[in-house]
């Protein structure tokens, strides 16, 4: 067990059986009573993020995460594959787990899985990627009704807002994040 001088940023703490990924922590001590760690925490598997304190000294479970770089392969209709760009081994990812990365998802494209004891607990996608729009309806120049914006489908099958100039076949700029339209990319 290791104790609250081992918490810093990106460590996992198993709490209640659950995964919390330490996103702030500050030391403090107070000019009276004992010291504490004060830390803000994400969950895992949910996203959730909750502030909890931790006296100084402590003892915390510490968990092994692995983030290892894969590339996505396709889509087999349960699951997502993923091959190991290192030793080319191959692992099923369930929809639940990939959430709504799945709107943004081209097949070769690299990303990063974190897994908690060869388990999957989710995919980080690069910050933004470039698709193409697939569909989208011609924007008339004086139409300004909707802020200049439309919504477009892209390759994946995602609808995004862009701006009332891009038309279908466009390389869009993609927040991954967000969904928001961040550009045109030439080619």
């Amino acid at each position: 067990m290791a104790s609250t001088a081992d918490i810093k940023n990106g460590v996992v703490l198993s709490i209640d059986g659950q995964l919390w990924s330490v996103i702030e922590f500050q030391h403090v001590k107070p000019g009276k009573g004992g010291a504490f760690v004060r830390t803000k925490l994400k969950n895992v598997v949910s996203g959730k993020v909750v502030d909890k304190t931790f006296n100084a000294g402590a003892k915390v479970d510490i968990q092994n995460v692995d983030r290892s770089d894969y590339q996505y392969l396709y889509n087999d209709g349960e699951s997502f594959v993923f091959m190991d760009v290192k030793d080319y081994d191959q692992i099923n990812v369930s929809s639940t787990v990939v959430g709504d990365a799945a709107k943004f998802l081209l097949e070769n494209m690299n990303v990063t899985v974190a897994l908690h004891d060869g388990t999957p607990l989710y995919i980080e996608m690069p910050p933004s990627v470039v698709l193409e729009v697939t569909y989208t309806e011609p924007g008339l120049q004086g139409d300004r009704s909707n802020a200049g914006t439309k919504p477009a489908t892209v390759e994946t099958g995602a609808e995004i807002q862009v701006p009332l100039f891009v038309d279908a076949g466009t390389k869009v700029k993609v927040d991954t994040r967000t969904g928001d339209y961040l550009g045109r990319v030439n080619d």
